[in-house]
Protein backbone atom coordinates (compact mmCIF):
# COMPACT_ATOMS: atom_id res chain seq x y z
CA UNK A 1 0.00 0.00 0.00
CA UNK A 2 2.73 2.54 0.86
CA UNK A 3 4.09 1.74 -2.54
CA UNK A 4 1.24 2.73 -3.95
CA UNK A 5 0.41 5.59 -1.87
CA UNK A 6 4.38 6.61 -3.56
CA UNK A 7 3.28 6.07 -7.15
CA UNK A 8 0.22 7.59 -6.93
CA UNK A 9 1.77 11.12 -5.21
CA UNK A 10 4.82 11.18 -7.54
CA UNK A 11 2.11 10.48 -9.76
CA UNK A 12 0.16 13.65 -8.90
CA UNK A 13 3.39 15.74 -8.68
CA UNK A 14 4.18 15.05 -12.50
CA UNK A 15 0.70 15.66 -13.41
CA UNK A 16 0.88 19.06 -11.17
CA UNK A 17 4.70 20.02 -12.64
CA UNK A 18 3.24 19.48 -16.51
CA UNK A 19 0.18 21.51 -15.95
CA UNK A 20 2.25 24.32 -13.85
CA UNK A 21 4.38 23.89 -17.52
CA UNK A 22 1.53 24.40 -20.06
CA UNK A 23 0.38 27.12 -18.11
CA UNK A 24 3.19 28.85 -18.15
CA UNK A 25 4.25 28.81 -21.81
CA UNK A 26 0.16 29.81 -22.44
CA UNK A 27 1.26 32.88 -20.48
CA UNK A 28 4.70 33.36 -22.07
CA UNK A 29 2.80 33.21 -25.26
CA UNK A 30 -0.39 35.03 -24.56
CA UNK A 31 -1.12 37.22 -27.73
CA UNK A 32 -1.95 35.69 -30.97
CA UNK A 33 0.10 36.70 -34.26
CA UNK A 34 -2.13 37.86 -37.28
CA UNK A 35 0.10 39.10 -40.60
CA UNK A 36 -1.48 41.44 -42.88
CA UNK A 37 0.61 41.78 -46.04
CA UNK A 38 1.84 44.43 -48.11
CA UNK A 39 0.48 45.51 -52.24
CA UNK A 40 0.81 42.75 -54.58
CA UNK A 41 1.57 43.87 -58.16
CA UNK A 42 1.77 40.97 -59.77
CA UNK A 43 -2.35 40.65 -58.84
CA UNK A 44 -2.52 43.87 -61.16
CA UNK A 45 -1.03 41.93 -64.10
CA UNK A 46 -2.97 38.68 -64.00
CA UNK A 47 -6.30 39.90 -62.22
CA UNK A 48 -8.53 37.08 -63.69
CA UNK A 49 -6.49 34.27 -61.77
CA UNK A 50 -5.34 35.41 -58.03
CA UNK A 51 -5.24 33.00 -55.82
CA UNK A 52 -6.11 35.37 -52.67
CA UNK A 53 -5.17 33.27 -50.06
CA UNK A 54 -2.22 31.05 -51.44
CA UNK A 55 -0.60 34.32 -52.45
CA UNK A 56 -0.91 35.65 -48.63
CA UNK A 57 0.71 32.42 -47.56
CA UNK A 58 3.37 32.92 -49.92
CA UNK A 59 4.20 36.44 -48.96
CA UNK A 60 5.22 35.60 -45.58
CA UNK A 61 6.66 32.27 -46.19
CA UNK A 62 10.11 32.95 -45.92
CA UNK A 63 9.66 33.96 -42.08
CA UNK A 64 6.76 34.87 -40.80
CA UNK A 65 4.06 32.19 -42.14
CA UNK A 66 5.85 29.84 -39.65
CA UNK A 67 5.54 31.98 -36.30
CA UNK A 68 2.03 33.32 -36.58
CA UNK A 69 -1.08 32.24 -35.63
CA UNK A 70 -3.04 33.65 -38.51
CA UNK A 71 -3.49 36.08 -41.73
CA UNK A 72 -5.60 38.36 -43.10
CA UNK A 73 -5.25 38.61 -46.88
CA UNK A 74 -6.59 40.49 -49.38
CA UNK A 75 -6.24 41.21 -53.53
CA UNK A 76 -4.46 44.06 -54.10
CA UNK A 77 -6.67 44.72 -57.48
CA UNK A 78 -9.38 45.86 -55.25
CA UNK A 79 -9.75 49.52 -53.18
CA UNK A 80 -9.45 48.93 -49.51
CA UNK A 81 -12.67 50.75 -48.57
CA UNK A 82 -14.44 48.31 -51.41
CA UNK A 83 -14.30 44.50 -51.68
CA UNK A 84 -10.55 44.09 -49.56
CA UNK A 85 -13.50 45.01 -46.47
CA UNK A 86 -16.45 43.71 -47.57
CA UNK A 87 -14.98 40.54 -48.63
CA UNK A 88 -11.88 39.64 -47.23
CA UNK A 89 -11.08 41.70 -44.11
CA UNK A 90 -14.90 41.46 -42.50
CA UNK A 91 -15.17 37.90 -42.80
CA UNK A 92 -12.04 37.19 -41.07
CA UNK A 93 -13.06 39.61 -38.44
CA UNK A 94 -16.18 37.94 -38.22
CA UNK A 95 -14.42 34.65 -37.28
CA UNK A 96 -12.05 36.23 -34.92
CA UNK A 97 -14.88 37.44 -32.85
CA UNK A 98 -17.02 34.42 -33.24
CA UNK A 99 -14.02 32.16 -31.74
CA UNK A 100 -12.72 34.46 -29.11
CA UNK A 101 -9.65 34.29 -31.13
CA UNK A 102 -8.41 37.55 -30.05
CA UNK A 103 -9.86 37.28 -26.37
CA UNK A 104 -6.19 36.96 -24.83
CA UNK A 105 -5.04 40.30 -27.46
CA UNK A 106 -3.74 40.01 -30.48
CA UNK A 107 -0.85 41.53 -31.78
CA UNK A 108 -1.31 42.57 -36.19
CA UNK A 109 2.22 41.86 -37.84
CA UNK A 110 2.20 44.39 -40.85
CA UNK A 111 4.08 44.68 -44.06
CA UNK A 112 3.89 48.13 -46.57
CA UNK A 113 0.36 48.36 -47.62
CA UNK A 114 -0.61 46.27 -44.56
CA UNK A 115 -0.17 49.14 -42.13
CA UNK A 116 -2.96 51.02 -43.69
CA UNK A 117 -5.04 48.01 -43.91
CA UNK A 118 -4.75 47.40 -40.55
CA UNK A 119 -5.11 51.19 -39.47
CA UNK A 120 -8.59 50.84 -41.60
CA UNK A 121 -9.70 48.04 -39.27
CA UNK A 122 -8.48 49.71 -36.02
CA UNK A 123 -10.61 52.74 -36.82
CA UNK A 124 -13.84 50.55 -37.96
CA UNK A 125 -13.72 46.95 -36.39
CA UNK A 126 -15.14 47.89 -33.00
CA UNK A 127 -18.22 49.70 -35.14
CA UNK A 128 -18.46 46.46 -37.71
CA UNK A 129 -18.81 44.14 -34.86
CA UNK A 130 -21.06 45.54 -32.22
CA UNK A 131 -23.67 46.16 -34.98
CA UNK A 132 -23.42 42.53 -36.07
CA UNK A 133 -24.24 41.66 -32.53
CA UNK A 134 -20.69 40.46 -32.20
CA UNK A 135 -17.67 41.35 -29.70
CA UNK A 136 -15.17 44.03 -30.81
CA UNK A 137 -11.46 42.18 -30.99
CA UNK A 138 -8.89 43.22 -28.43
CA UNK A 139 -5.90 44.48 -30.62
CA UNK A 140 -2.92 44.99 -28.40
CA UNK A 141 -0.67 46.75 -30.59
CA UNK A 142 0.80 46.74 -34.19
CA UNK A 143 4.12 45.82 -35.14
CA UNK A 144 4.78 48.01 -38.72
CA UNK A 145 7.08 46.73 -41.00
CA UNK A 146 8.32 49.47 -43.73
CA UNK A 147 5.09 50.77 -43.29
CA UNK A 148 3.21 52.46 -45.87
CA UNK A 149 0.25 53.74 -43.98
CA UNK A 150 1.37 57.58 -45.04
CA UNK A 151 0.91 56.47 -48.65
CA UNK A 152 3.71 56.12 -51.86
CA UNK A 153 5.30 59.09 -54.16
CA UNK A 154 5.56 55.79 -56.34
CA UNK A 155 1.59 55.35 -55.92
CA UNK A 156 0.84 58.75 -57.74
CA UNK A 157 3.83 59.01 -60.01
CA UNK A 158 2.12 55.29 -61.53
CA UNK A 159 -1.75 56.69 -61.21
CA UNK A 160 -0.49 59.46 -62.89
CA UNK A 161 1.45 57.65 -65.53
CA UNK A 162 -1.00 55.04 -66.14
CA UNK A 163 -4.01 57.14 -66.52
CA UNK A 164 -2.26 59.64 -68.63
CA UNK A 165 -2.48 62.01 -66.43
CA UNK A 166 1.39 63.31 -66.39
CA UNK A 167 4.02 62.34 -69.13
CA UNK A 168 5.75 59.29 -69.65
CA UNK A 169 9.39 59.73 -69.34
CA UNK A 170 12.31 57.38 -69.33
CA UNK A 171 12.68 57.95 -65.78
CA UNK A 172 9.24 56.72 -64.77
CA UNK A 173 9.40 54.41 -66.87
CA UNK A 174 12.73 53.05 -65.24
CA UNK A 175 10.70 53.15 -61.37
CA UNK A 176 7.81 51.40 -62.76
CA UNK A 177 9.48 48.60 -64.17
CA UNK A 178 11.54 48.17 -60.68
CA UNK A 179 8.65 48.61 -58.53
CA UNK A 180 5.32 47.31 -60.06
CA UNK A 181 7.34 45.32 -63.37
CA UNK A 182 6.66 46.33 -66.88
CA UNK A 183 3.01 44.51 -67.73
CA UNK A 184 0.89 47.08 -65.51
CA UNK A 185 -0.81 48.81 -67.94
CA UNK A 186 -3.81 50.31 -65.99
CA UNK A 187 -3.86 51.90 -62.60
CA UNK A 188 -6.68 49.98 -60.47
CA UNK A 189 -7.33 48.81 -56.92
CA UNK A 190 -4.76 49.47 -54.41
CA UNK A 191 -2.77 51.68 -56.11
CA UNK A 192 -4.76 54.58 -55.85
CA UNK A 193 -5.07 54.50 -51.84
CA UNK A 194 -1.35 54.36 -51.71
CA UNK A 195 -1.10 57.82 -53.06
CA UNK A 196 -0.14 60.21 -50.58
CA UNK A 197 -3.02 61.96 -49.74
CA UNK A 198 -5.48 59.29 -50.21
CA UNK A 199 -3.60 57.24 -47.74
CA UNK A 200 -3.28 60.27 -45.17
CA UNK A 201 -6.75 60.62 -45.53
CA UNK A 202 -7.82 56.88 -45.07
CA UNK A 203 -8.83 56.62 -40.92
CA UNK A 204 -6.34 58.89 -39.71
CA UNK A 205 -7.67 59.76 -36.56
CA UNK A 206 -8.91 56.24 -35.06
CA UNK A 207 -10.52 56.84 -31.81
CA UNK A 208 -9.06 53.25 -30.53
CA UNK A 209 -5.35 54.13 -28.75
CA UNK A 210 -3.87 51.07 -30.15
CA UNK A 211 0.13 51.51 -30.45
CA UNK A 212 1.33 51.20 -33.89
CA UNK A 213 5.15 50.11 -33.45
CA UNK A 214 7.38 51.11 -36.36
CA UNK A 215 10.37 48.80 -38.07
CA UNK A 216 12.01 50.84 -40.44
CA UNK A 217 14.35 50.44 -43.59
CA UNK A 218 16.32 52.53 -45.92
CA UNK A 219 18.01 50.82 -48.30
CA UNK A 220 16.99 49.74 -51.32
CA UNK A 221 16.90 46.71 -54.35
CA UNK A 222 16.28 49.08 -57.00
CA UNK A 223 19.56 51.04 -58.00
CA UNK A 224 17.96 53.95 -56.68
CA UNK A 225 15.90 54.50 -59.72
CA UNK A 226 12.81 54.96 -57.41
CA UNK A 227 14.52 57.09 -54.80
CA UNK A 228 14.18 60.10 -57.39
CA UNK A 229 10.90 60.70 -56.43
CA UNK A 230 10.63 59.76 -52.80
CA UNK A 231 11.66 62.27 -50.50
CA UNK A 232 13.90 62.30 -47.70
CA UNK A 233 15.36 58.87 -46.99
CA UNK A 234 13.36 56.07 -48.76
CA UNK A 235 13.46 52.04 -48.82
CA UNK A 236 12.59 51.71 -52.08
CA UNK A 237 9.28 51.96 -51.96
CA UNK A 238 8.40 54.22 -49.00
CA UNK A 239 9.94 57.15 -47.56
CA UNK A 240 10.96 57.68 -44.20
CA UNK A 241 7.78 59.67 -43.46
CA UNK A 242 5.85 57.08 -44.19
CA UNK A 243 7.74 54.41 -42.18
CA UNK A 244 8.62 56.41 -39.64
CA UNK A 245 4.90 57.43 -38.99
CA UNK A 246 5.41 61.11 -39.66
CA UNK A 247 2.48 62.99 -39.79
CA UNK A 248 3.23 64.89 -42.63
CA UNK A 249 4.73 63.72 -45.56
CA UNK A 250 8.29 66.14 -46.20
CA UNK A 251 12.25 65.01 -46.73
CA UNK A 252 13.04 63.20 -43.55
CA UNK A 253 16.27 61.18 -42.71
CA UNK A 254 15.76 59.44 -39.75
CA UNK A 255 13.16 58.27 -37.10
CA UNK A 256 14.90 60.14 -34.54
CA UNK A 257 16.61 63.24 -33.71
CA UNK A 258 19.87 61.44 -31.41
CA UNK A 259 20.36 58.47 -34.25
CA UNK A 260 20.53 57.91 -37.60
CA UNK A 261 19.38 55.11 -39.46
CA UNK A 262 22.63 53.66 -39.64
CA UNK A 263 23.35 53.39 -36.13
CA UNK A 264 25.43 56.65 -35.74
CA UNK A 265 24.88 58.58 -32.73
CA UNK A 266 24.87 61.70 -33.53
CA UNK A 267 22.19 64.80 -33.89
CA UNK A 268 19.66 64.67 -36.74
CA UNK A 269 18.60 67.92 -38.24
CA UNK A 270 16.18 66.14 -40.64
CA UNK A 271 14.63 63.89 -38.01
CA UNK A 272 10.70 63.39 -38.12
CA UNK A 273 9.25 66.59 -36.50
CA UNK A 274 6.36 65.00 -35.06
CA UNK A 275 4.41 61.44 -35.60
CA UNK A 276 0.84 60.49 -36.19
CA UNK A 277 -0.92 60.01 -32.97
CA UNK A 278 0.29 56.43 -31.02
CA UNK A 279 2.73 56.03 -33.74
CA UNK A 280 6.48 54.95 -32.15
CA UNK A 281 9.30 53.82 -33.99
CA UNK A 282 11.35 50.82 -32.79
CA UNK A 283 14.05 49.94 -35.13
CA UNK A 284 15.73 51.45 -38.12
CA UNK A 285 18.73 50.10 -40.27
CA UNK A 286 19.77 51.39 -43.49
CA UNK A 287 21.01 47.59 -44.75
CA UNK A 288 17.69 46.46 -45.03
CA UNK A 289 15.19 47.14 -48.00
CA UNK A 290 11.61 47.69 -48.28
CA UNK A 291 11.13 43.75 -49.45
CA UNK A 292 13.62 42.08 -47.22
CA UNK A 293 13.42 43.49 -44.20
CA UNK A 294 9.86 40.90 -43.90
CA UNK A 295 12.33 37.76 -45.10
CA UNK A 296 14.38 35.34 -42.78
CA UNK A 297 18.01 36.25 -44.40
CA UNK A 298 20.52 38.76 -42.63
CA UNK A 299 21.70 41.71 -44.47
CA UNK A 300 23.31 43.71 -41.46
CA UNK A 301 23.29 45.77 -38.26
CA UNK A 302 19.92 47.27 -36.89
CA UNK A 303 19.63 50.26 -34.51
CA UNK A 304 16.78 51.32 -32.19
CA UNK A 305 15.23 54.32 -31.62
CA UNK A 306 14.47 53.54 -28.59
CA UNK A 307 15.74 50.54 -25.50
CA UNK A 308 12.63 50.27 -23.55
CA UNK A 309 9.49 50.67 -24.35
CA UNK A 310 5.76 50.28 -22.07
CA UNK A 311 2.74 49.08 -24.12
CA UNK A 312 -0.03 46.98 -23.27
CA UNK A 313 1.19 47.06 -19.88
CA UNK A 314 4.26 45.28 -19.99
CA UNK A 315 7.62 46.89 -20.88
CA UNK A 316 9.22 45.87 -24.75
CA UNK A 317 13.01 45.82 -23.78
CA UNK A 318 15.71 46.34 -27.15
CA UNK A 319 18.96 45.37 -26.18
CA UNK A 320 21.56 47.25 -27.57
CA UNK A 321 25.28 48.18 -27.07
CA UNK A 322 27.41 51.12 -28.26
CA UNK A 323 30.26 51.00 -30.49
CA UNK A 324 33.04 53.76 -31.44
CA UNK A 325 35.05 53.94 -34.76
CA UNK A 326 37.90 56.05 -35.36
CA UNK A 327 39.99 58.40 -33.49
CA UNK A 328 39.86 62.31 -32.21
CA UNK A 329 37.99 64.14 -35.26
CA UNK A 330 36.82 61.09 -36.81
CA UNK A 331 35.23 59.64 -33.57
CA UNK A 332 32.31 57.81 -34.39
CA UNK A 333 29.54 56.35 -31.90
CA UNK A 334 27.22 53.89 -32.84
CA UNK A 335 24.31 51.92 -31.09
CA UNK A 336 23.44 48.65 -32.69
CA UNK A 337 20.41 45.97 -31.45
CA UNK A 338 22.36 43.23 -29.66
CA UNK A 339 22.51 39.70 -32.32
CA UNK A 340 21.83 42.22 -35.37
CA UNK A 341 25.12 40.89 -36.44
CA UNK A 342 23.61 37.81 -37.24
CA UNK A 343 20.40 37.48 -36.82
CA UNK A 344 17.95 38.96 -39.60
CA UNK A 345 15.73 41.94 -38.82
CA UNK A 346 12.38 39.73 -38.98
CA UNK A 347 14.07 37.71 -35.88
CA UNK A 348 14.80 40.57 -33.88
CA UNK A 349 11.42 41.73 -34.48
CA UNK A 350 9.76 38.72 -33.31
CA UNK A 351 12.14 38.44 -30.46
CA UNK A 352 10.63 41.32 -29.11
CA UNK A 353 6.87 40.42 -29.91
CA UNK A 354 4.44 40.96 -27.40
Amino acid sequence: MLKSKRSITSSSILTLFLAMLMQFSVSANEYKTVLIHGFQPDQLINAANIDVVNDGQQYWQSYWDNVADARIDWPSNERIEGKIAQDWVWPKLKSFSQSNFCQPGCVFVTHSTGDLVARYIIDNQANWLENAGLKPLNIVATYDIAGAGGGSELADVAVSALTGAASWSSLVDAALKWWLGSEITQAVGVLHDLKVNNARKLAPLPSSRIPRLRFIADDDDFFNATALFLPGHDDGVVASHSSCGANKADGFGSCSRTVATNGQLKSQNDAVSGFMPFHYPIMMSDNYTHNNIREASHQGKVTAVTTQFNVANRTIHVATHEKTSGYWFWKKHYRYVNDSNKLSASELIYNILL
